[in-house]
Formats: structure tokens, C-alpha cells, sequence
């Protein structure tokens, strides 16, 4: 399908396009997930992780479900960040109570193994989810809009190269110093088929992307800008020259200092907050350059109670008077309580 022509009324959206609000939006990242005993019963039904994601009629189902109980501002779609390398054609699978393992790709040579040409083909149930999810919406939920999203190159290349989590990412900085051409064609396909998937979601139906860079802040400098920057620089590039209309969200994590220059070079929409970023840095820094996203700590979230109160309060009283919408620092916790959630919406909402 094609992306119809969006219009101005809805909140997030909105926002996302320099619109201030009373009350800003809200979403959650990992909204939909594992912190839900709705979400933990299609879970068990399923043998694996990536069974679920490519399941359009279940991850259309997990993805509504925060909206259901919540009623958001945004839906994002429920996959995962390694369907990509999935999709190229590595070995991706996910192990109870360990998370995600790759067979390791670790230099120039192995590179021959991927194949873009899959990329589409095996990523198909990824947009019939889509389709669904935004049917749905339309339908139901008219005022709450789509985020689809990727994994930025440099944290997706820090799968691909580890073969899964990493504390010290030492075998992808050995890889990007020791052979720094190499390493860039992994970064250059990682870029080229994040943006053919980004602009085929778009096509399929959704509102906005969200760009997500976990581990841009385990980067010096240079090369802060040479994996993170400028790959997501040319992604938003490619979406705005065909969707013009459709927002770009990036989410440098760990960015710090570098997040002023990380919204002036690479043309996002907004910029996701990690929960280390000072709100009134943030408005000193930030807040009249672009929309801003976050950023709540999930551990406040998870603890309640006055904490959670105090925390929300401060940070709705600091952003609130620019284009902003509300969000944690990063994803929630799975044994957060759901009266915490509830809580949190309120307290966004003005209800309490």
C-alpha cells in the first residue's frame, strides 16, 4: 500500500512536527512486551522469538495490546532490531533467558554472505504486520499513530560482529580500527538495507521511524561520527528525499555532548533522550533546535511511588513548553508493575 497523506491531528505526530502540547504524547519503548501478562500468554504459544515477530497475526496483537490498556499516543510495531541481519541472511536465533545469538561475522571476507536481495522477501510478514496494525488503528484507535524503526548500523554491527550482547564490544572496535575500510562495508550494507526496510514499513503504513542506536555511546569522538552520525544522516537523507512528511526519530544512546551535533547533522525530527541527559540541559541545548523524546528512568518507573511522582513532575516541567513527547530513557522494565504504568499516565494526562 501506499503511505496515505498524513494530516495534523494527531497528538504525536503533531508534536513531532514542532507542535506543543498541554499535555505532550506519550509512548513507551518496549511498551508492548514482557512486563504484560496479556503479552507473556501469547509468548508461551509460541517456540521462539523470532517466531513471534514474523507471526503477523500475534505481533499485531502484542503490538495493540499496550494501546488497549493504556490508550497512547503511539503505537510501534513489535519486531526486533536483528531481523535485519536475520533477513541478509546470518544466523540470528534467540535463547531463553540469554537473549540474542548470531553466528559472528568478524571481517571483509565474510561479508560475501549476506544478500540483500532476501532482504524484502524474508521481511514480508514484518509488513503484513504493519498493514494490519495500521487497518486496526484507522479503525479503532484513529488519533494514535504508527511508529515503525530499525536498528541504527553501528549498535546493529555490534550483534553482527560479537555474535550477540556485549560488555566491552572489543572484537567490533578491533575489527572498525584495525581495518577501517573493512568495517565500513559492513557499516555501508548495514545503512543500505536499514533504509530499504525504513522506506518499505513507511510504504506499508507507518506514520514515523525510530531510529535506535543503543550503543552509540561506547564511541570516541571520530568515530562517533563516522559510525553513527553520518549512517543515520544518510538514512533520514534517503526517507525525507521520498516522504518528506514523514518524521524521523533518532535515539543516540549514550550520546551525551554529542547529541547538539547529532540533531544538526543528521536532519532527525526528534532525538530520543537517554535517562543520563539533564532536562535542563536539554532545554538550554535541545529544545529549540528540534522536538525532543524521553526520558524517564525505568528504574523510577519500576520502583513508584513518590520517586516516580517527583521524577515525572520535574521532567513535564522543564520540556512541556516545546515540542516534546514523553517517554522513558530507555525500555521499560519487565517486572514493572502495571499500576506503575497506569500511574505514569495519569501523571502525564494532568489526571492526578
Amino acid at each position: 500500500m501506499t503511505n496515505p497523506i498524513q494530516t495534523t491531528e494527531k497528538p504525536f505526530i503533531n508534536a513531532l512536527k514542532g507542535k506543543t502540547h498541554t499535555n505532550p504524547p506519550m509512548w513507551l519503548m518496549r511498551q508492548a512486551g514482557r512486563y504484560l501478562e496479556e503479552y507473556m500468554a501469547i509468548r508461551r504459544s509460541v517456540s521462539g522469538f523470532l517466531e513471534l515477530c514474523y507471526t503477523p497475526e500475534l505481533a499485531h496483537e502484542v503490538t495493540m495490546q499496550p494501546i488497549r490498556r493504556f490508550g497512547f499516543d503511539a503505537a510501534i510495531l513489535f519486531s526486533d532490531i536483528l531481523v535485519v541481519p536475520d533477513a541478509l541472511g546470518q544466523e540470528v536465533t534467540f535463547v531463553q533467558g540469554e537473549g540474542p545469538k548470531l553466528k559472528p561475522v568478524r571481517s571483509a571476507a565474510e561479508l560475501a554472505n549476506f544478500n540483500e536481495a532476501w532482504l524484502h522477501q524474508r521481511l514480508e510478514p514484518v509488513y503484513e504486520t504493519i498493514r494490519r496494525i495500521r487497518k486496526d488503528l484507522d479503525e479503532t484507535y484513529p488519533d494514535t499513530a504508527l511508529i515503525g524503526f530499525a536498528g541504527a548500523p553501528w549498535t546493529v554491527a555490534t550483534y553482527v560482529v560479537e555474535g550477540g550482547s556485549s560488555k566491552d564490544f572489543a572484537n567490533t572496535k578491533s575489527w572498525a580500527y584495525q581495518d577501517p575500510q573493512g568495517f565500513q562495508k559492513l557499516i555501508d550494507i548495514l545503512t543500505s538495507s536499514t533504509t530499504d526496510y525504513l522506506l518499505a514499513q513507511i510504504e506499508n503504513g507507518v506514520e514515523a521511524v525510530q531510529i535506535f542506536d543503543s550503543w552509540s555511546g561506547v564511541l570516541a569522538e571520530s568515530e562517533f561520527r563516522k559510525f553513527c552520525l553520518e549512517p543515520a544522516k544518510k538514512i533520514t537523507q534517503a526517507i525525507k528525499e521520498k516522504y518528506p512528511d514523514i518524521p524521523v526519530i533518532g535515539f543516540p544512546r549514550g550520546a551525551g555532548l554529542m547529541y547538539p551535533n547529532y540533531v544538526e547533522e543528521t536532519g532527525v525530527d526528534c532525538v530520543g533522550l537517554d535517562t543520563t541527559v539533564p532536562t535542563g540541559w536539554t532545554k538550554e541545548n535541545l529544545a529549540d533546535k528540534v522536538c525532543v523524546q524521553g526520558n524517564l528512568d525505568p528504574q523510577i518507573l519500576l520502583a513508584g511511588g513518590e520517586e516516580l511522582d517527583k521524577a515525572v513532575k520535574n521532567i513535564l516541567a522543564d520540556l512541556s513548553g516545546q515540542p516534546f513527547v514523553f517517554n522513558l530513557g530507555h525500555g521499560i522494565i519487565k517486572e514493572t508493575p502495571v499500576s506503575h504504568v497506569e500511574r505514569l499516565v495519569d501523571l502525564v494526562r494532568g489526571r492526578v
